[in-house]
């Protein structure tokens, strides 16, 4: 699809392929399209610019965004084996938003 992949944009090249890296462990871990990924990203994130080299998104790993992203802040922070049976994610992105880039 043309265009950004990413509503903030631009972005550095680092903070694209860590998006990517957070997308891909959702994707992985939680059995979503790689297309609700980037809208969930997209959602989370909307306005943000990511244009400082040390940006308060590199202090967390891909796991912790990813679980943030998809379940809210209402869940604890777990290793990627923790037992997520019990969480609730977040709805989706409604079908208009823009945040669905892909």
């Amino acid at each position: 699809m043309p265009g950004p992949r990413y509503l903030m944009h631009p972005v550095p090249a680092e903070v694209e392929k860590y998006l990517d890296d957070i997308a891909d462990d959702m994707v992985s871990r939680f059995g979503i399209p790689l297309r609700e990924a980037v809208a969930r990203i997209n959602q989370h994130w909307e306005g943000e610019s990511f244009d400082e080299e040390d940006d308060l998104i590199f202090h967390e790993l891909p796991d912790f965004w990813a679980d943030l992203i998809y379940y809210g802040t209402g869940v604890p922070y777990g290793e990627p084996d923790a037992d997520r049976s019990q969480w609730k994610p977040l709805p989706a992105p409604p079908a208009d938003s823009p945040a669905w880039t892909l």
